[in-house]
């Protein structure tokens, strides 16, 4: 059977340098081939490569696409116009991060109906009512409604809708999806998953997956093609390849599942680290109609929470985005008000930075994302050292240097691995090497409480095992506490003993890991465990 695309030799190189080096596969008509690997191994650029999207880029071999009226057209050879014809009309893509690949200016329906009046020819009205169509067809509640709305009034589930009905306007022969659920709480993957899924086989399109992450590649995928370094190094039936990997870096990504490897808690619940009662969080709100010109409602982001972490403990937050996991986290940190009691080794936020400086030693924070979380125009010395300057004045350059080596050799970074370690940035360093920084950051002064912020949910599946076996260590080690929040169920199964479940600013389930994870109560708590099993 002829392939509707047939990839042959395909090479990709920046100013010289080769970074895709002559790979070849194909994707039958209504065949979904999934296309895994880590950050760097190329797959990006090689999906972004076959509709020339990649600037700068020189480009290799052939790539024959077998489009409308079975005509064969070598995708990397057309010209510009041709290939716009194609783009968005026979082939679509849906895009990593829809926040950034929606135009935040326009409203959700003018994007699609753009589409639309560009390769349809359709006046602005039939657009417009296809695009309403279109958004309903993709689940999104009130899609007249929603058409009218921008990217930022939408949630990240619904964004993402909205580029699948853009992506699909034409009804492609062939959908590019970057990683379409990575950005998404577990549940909301989910739909994506069972969306997508309903769309091509309801459209008869094939699909060209791009992803690292496995669970969705066993659930949705036909075939794989696993890269490495810009290699494909495997590729076959998805239960062929999954049951029985024939290459190391195969085994690899498939063994990089979070294991748990944690001891129980040091202290009781008399000794806590942090304590809360009755913690309550809420934003002044704009009134509708005239009473916002004389006062303001509340939004109760956390209702009344009570939780504790004890010495040696991981505390588990989980829920969906918007769920009031982060704002607690903020609360906890000092850096929002809030009503209640709330305790950190005993002692009371003030609000007052001078008094409250012995407290924020006391509790350090890693965020979630660690290219943006690190300044690009600081060194390592200067960004694991800040904290010193802050809590231990007193200490000269030199003594901070060698506290700053020791907490980066505590992460696994080394002057041995990495020459000049303190006077290098950021950017030369990898994803994972960057959290290491961050981590190191946070122990610098010796706390006894780390709140994570999501600190692997940027992070390929084999940096996140790193990253989550050296939370493990320091742990066992020195004894430190975790406030651990994330949306991600296999995260909390391996890190954590107590849980808490969070859905619209309330605490719905918690208790030990092992009882809610195990046996939920709460048909919300259920409803995560469930999607989370759904792509394991």
């Amino acid at each position: 059977m002829t392939p509707l695309l047939d990839v042959r030799n395909l090479r990709v190189a920046f100013g010289g340098k080769e970074v895709v080096h002559g790979i070849d596969f194909q994707v039958a008509a209504g065949e979904k081939l999934a296309l895994v690997g880590e950050s760097g191994s190329g797959k990006t650029v090689t999906a972004l490569s076959l509709l020339r999207l990649v600037q700068n880029a020189e480009l290799g071999g052939v790539a024959t696409f077998h489009g409308q009226g079975g005509d064969a057209r070598d995708l990397l050879s057309l010209p510009e116009q041709q290939l716009r014809g194609i783009r968005g009309k026979e082939i679509a893509m849906i895009f990593q991060e829809p926040m950034t690949a929606l135009n935040a200016l326009y409203p959700v329906g003018d994007q699609v109906a753009e589409v639309l009046e560009l390769h349809e020819g359709l006046s602005k009205r039939e657009a417009h009512a296809a695009a309403v169509k279109l958004l309903a067809e993709t689940g999104i509640p009130e899609p007249g409604r929603r058409a009218l709305s921008f990217p930022h009034q939408l949630s990240g589930g619904q964004r993402q809708r909205a580029m699948i009905a853009m992506a699909l306007a034409c009804k492609p022969r062939l959908l590019l999806a970057d990683e379409p659920t990575t950005a998404l709480d577990v549940t909301v993957r989910a739909q994506i998953l069972a969306l997508l899924a309903g769309l091509q086989a309801k459209h008869g399109m094939a699909v060209l997956l791009i992803t690292h992450d496995l669970n969705l590649v066993r659930h949705f995928a036909d075939r794989v093609a696993v890269m490495e370094n810009g290699h494909i190094v495997e590729h076959g039936p998805v239960r062929t390849v999954f049951d029985a990997p024939q290459h190391p870096y195969t085994r690899k990504l498939i063994d990089s599942r979070p294991e748990r490897d944690v001891v129980p808690a040091q202290g009781q619940g008399g000794d806590a680290v942090l304590q809360a009662k009755g913690l309550r969080v809420t934003y002044p709100v704009p009134m509708p109609g005239l009473r916002g010109w004389f006062s303001k409602g509340a939004f109760v982001a956390v209702q009344g929470a009570d939780l504790a972490i004890a010495q040696g403990q991981t505390l588990g937050v989980v829920g969906e985005s918007g769920s009031g996991k982060s704002t607690l986290a903020l609360a906890a940190l000092g850096l929002l008000r809030h009503e209640g009691t709330l305790g950190i080794a005993g002692k009371a936020w003030t609000g007052n930075g001078a008094a409250d400086r012995a407290l924020r030693r006391v509790m350090q924070v890693v965020f979630q994302d660690p290219f943006s979380s690190l300044s690009p125009r600081m060194t390592v010395e200067q960004i694991v050292g800040e904290g010193l300057k802050v809590h231990e004045p007193a200490l000269d350059t030199a003594a901070r240097r060698v506290r700053s080596l020791a907490a980066l050799n505590d992460v696994g970074l080394t002057e041995a691995q990495f020459p000049s370690l303190l006077d290098r940035y950021p950017h030369e360093f990898s994803g994972g090497q960057r959290q290491r920084i961050a981590i190191a950051r946070a122990l610098i002064v010796n706390p006894r409480l780390l709140v994570l912020d999501e600190p692997t949910s940027a992070l390929d599946v084999t940096i996140q095992k790193q990253v989550l076996s050296l939370l493990q260590r320091l742990q066992r080690e020195r004894g430190l506490s975790y406030l651990l929040i994330t949306h991600d169920v296999e995260v909390i199964r391996a890190m954590a003993h107590e849980v808490i479940v969070m859905k619209d600013g309330a605490i719905l389930e918690a208790g030990h890991v092992d009882q809610v994870l195990d046996a939920p109560r709460h048909p919300y708590t259920r409803q995560l465990v469930a999607s989370a099993l759904i792509q394991s």
